[in-house]
């Protein structure tokens, strides 16, 4: 089944294979940042950044530019969930937005250990999914 994409978030558009990978490679940055660091707000703040970005890189895969706008990392979550086939990635996810909104906009939080773990194995799985699915990847043009 073909994912839609709503032209208010997203615009069609062909990405060269070395432009998804450039995004994809970002969000392996972003992961070992996370995995790296031994602050758990930074653990956190990167497994999100890891999860949106390898988001942004299937979307690109899927022919498509995520627009900038109020609401676009819910769409982000919500095609990558559906992107993968895997409806933990929207749960999970949107439970991972709204704690970080709650962290830049309500005085910030406290991601304790174990949630900063958690998130982190999470996302790991999600970027080993990713990885596979754009490995399975025709090229767009």
């Amino acid at each position: 089944m073909a994912t839609s994409f709503e032209s208010k978030f997203f615009e069609k558009r062909k990405f060269e294979k070395r432009t998804v990978q450039k995004y994809f490679n970002s969000a392996e940055r972003d992961f070992e940042i996370a995995k790296e660091s031994k602050h758990t707000e930074a653990v956190f703040k990167f497994s999100y950044d890891c999860l949106i970005k390898i988001g942004i890189a299937l979307i690109a895969a899927q022919g498509h530019r995520v627009k900038s706008r109020m609401g676009h990392h819910v769409r982000i979550l919500e095609k990558l969930s559906k992107i993968l086939n895997d409806k933990d990635i929207e749960v999970m996810g949107e439970a991972m937005r709204k704690k970080r909104n709650r962290d830049l906009y309500d005085g910030g939080i406290i991601i304790s250990g174990k949630e900063a773990k958690d998130y982190l194995d999470f996302v790991k799985i999600v970027l080993k999914e990713a990885e596979e699915f754009l490995k399975k990847q025709k090229p767009l043009f």
